[in-house]
């Protein structure tokens, strides 16, 4: 019988951090203080038209990107596919149907727009270049 060995949870959490570490400053400064801040702060805003909607669309981004790094066990060109994914419609959304809900809302959504469609500059370039390294090898 075969034993089947996985990388110990350990090692793997270790491949993350060191390859997080290994991001240049600004990366690692825009993702903690303005993408995820504001991106999770849709859910200040479940109350509001839409709000559910684009709190399960930014954190959704948010979301596939995290199950993309764990399962790679690093962060990789590919990470930026969670965001492309739900962000895509996301930025759809906001500039063909934006919701209308009070002013502060309004506002946010304006920012959360702003913010996503700068990630998703660099996102779609990461994919495209992480696929043809793919095609390359």
């Amino acid at each position: 019988m075969t034993t089947v060995t996985k990388p110990h949870d350990a090692s793997r959490m270790d491949g993350i951090m060191h390859s997080y570490n290994a991001l240049p400053n600004w990366v690692k400064i825009w993702m903690n203080f303005i993408l995820g801040p504001v991106n999770l702060a849709t859910l200040a805003f479940l109350g509001e038209p839409g709000g559910a909607l684009v709190a399960g669309l930014a954190i959704g981004g948010m979301v596939l990107t995290v199950l993309i790094v764990i399962t790679s066990g690093k962060f990789t060109k590919l990470a930026g596919a969670g965001h492309v994914v739900a962000w895509t419609p996301l930025v759809y959304l906001l500039v063909v149907a934006k919701p209308e809900g009070s002013a502060l809302y309004e506002a946010f959504l304006t920012v959360l727009l702003v913010i996503n469609v700068a990630a998703l500059v660099f996102d779609y370039n990461d994919v495209r270049i992480w696929i043809q390294s793919k095609l390359r090898s």
